[in-house]
C-alpha cells in the first residue's frame, strides 16, 4: 500500500519502528484534567495507525493486538485519511471554503485546514470533537492559525454544536458549508439516530452544501475479524461499530450523491500519484461518499 505520508514522518506508529515519544508535556496536561491515560482513545489509536506521536502505550498495545488479528484497520486508516484529502481538494475546487469537521481527532498530517487552504487561503475549518485531550491538543498547535476553530462538543448534539461560538462566530450559514463526518460515524450508535442527527446538520445548511462520509464495512473481513474490530474498541469511550453500505447511505438522507457514488475509499475519485501502488480497494474495508444538498432535499433513500 502506498504511504501517504510524507516521508518526515514515515517509520513511526504502528508497525512502523520506534515510537517517538514527545508527550510528556501532553501528558502532563492530561494527567493534570484528569483524562484517564490508562484507558485507550478511539483518536489516539487512529493516530497510531497513521503514524503519529500523540499517542500512549495503552493505545499502541490495543492497535498492536488488533493489528495481529486484522491487519486490514491500517489498511483503512490510512485510505481514510487519503480519502480526506482527495475529497477537499475536490470541494475547494467545487467553490467550497467553508468546513464543519466533525469528530475531527487527533491533529496529524494532512488536516483538513492543511488541505483546504493550499487550494484555497481563505478557507475556513471549524472543528469539533468530544474527547477533552484532542481539543487541548488541537488549541495547542493550532494556536496563531488564522480562519481555524476547536469547539469541544458531542456531534450527537446537532443544536449545541451549531450554537457554538467556534461553529457559529467562523462559518456563514447562509453560503454553502462543507459537512465532514470522516469516519466518526461508527462512533455512534444506532440507538443515537445517526440519520436523524445528520438530517439535523442538513437543515442548518443551504442548498450547494455538501455532507462527506466514510464508514467502516466488512468488504474482505470475516465475521470474526469484524468481532474481534469492535471488542477491541469495547474498551474506549467510544465503541465502534461496522455498518452495512445500505445503512451507510442512510447516513446522507436527502443528498444527491456525487459520482462516483458510495464506493470503497481508494474507488473515490483516485489520484494516480497517490494510489497508484494501493492495496485491492476491498481490503481497505470502508467506503465513503459526498453527497450536494439540493434546493429541495431528496425523499428518504
Amino acid at each position: 500500500m502506498t504511504d501517504v505520508r510524507p516521508p518526515g514522518v514515515r517509520g513511526g506508529g504502528a508497525r512502523g519502528g520506534p515510537h517517538r515519544s514527545s508527550l510528556s508535556r501532553m501528558s502532563g496536561d492530561m494527567y493534570a484534567r484528569g483524562v484517564d491515560m490508562q484507558c485507550p482513545s478511539a483518536a489516539r489509536m487512529f493516530d497510531y495507525y497513521l503514524g503519529g506521536t500523540a499517542n500512549f502505550a495503552v493505545d499502541r498495545q490495543a492497535v498492536d493486538r488488533l493489528l495481529g488479528e486484522v491487519p486490514e484497520v491500517q489498511v483503512y486508516a490510512r485510505a481514510t485519511r487519503a480519502f480526506l484529502g482527495r475529497m477537499i481538494r475536490f470541494l475547494c475546487d467545487r467553490g467550497i471554503d467553508q468546513f464543519l469537521d466533525l469528530g475531527s481527532g487527533m491533529p496529524t498530517v494532512g488536516n483538513v485546514h492543511e488541505v483546504a487552504q493550499r487550494r484555497c487561503p481563505e478557507a475556513r475549518v471549524a472543528y469539533v470533537d468530544i474527547e477533552p485531550e484532542v481539543v487541548a491538543h488541537s488549541r495547542q498547535l493550532l494556536r496563531g492559525t488564522e480562519r481555524v476553530t476547536v469547539t469541544q462538543a458531542d456531534i450527537r448534539d446537532p443544536e449545541t454544536v451549531l450554537a457554538a461560538p467556534g461553529v457559529t462566530e467562523l462559518l456563514d450559514f447562509s453560503r454553502p458549508v462543507a459537512v465532514l463526518a470522516v469516519s466518526i460515524l461508527p462512533y455512534v450508535s444506532d440507538e443515537d439516530d445517526p440519520p436523524g442527527i445528520m438530517a439535523r446538520y442538513r437543515d442548518s445548511c443551504p442548498a450547494g452544501s455538501y455532507l462527506a462520509v466514510s464508514h467502516g464495512t466488512a468488504l474482505t473481513m470475516s465475521a470474526e475479524q469484524v468481532h474481534s474490530s469492535e471488542n477491541a474498541y469495547r474498551d474506549t469511550h467510544t465503541p465502534v461499530i461496522m455498518r452495512d453500505p445500505e445503512r451507510i447511505r442512510e447516513l446522507l438522507p436527502g443528498y444527491e450523491l456525487v459520482e462516483p457514488g458510495l464506493v470503497p475509499l481508494p474507488e473515490w475519485r483516485p489520484e494516480p500519484d497517490v494510489n497508484a501502488a494501493q492495496d485491492g480497494t476491498d481490503s481497505a474495508n470502508g467506503v465513503a461518499a459526498v453527497g450536494y444538498l439540493p434546493d429541495e432535499p431528496l425523499r428518504a433513500w
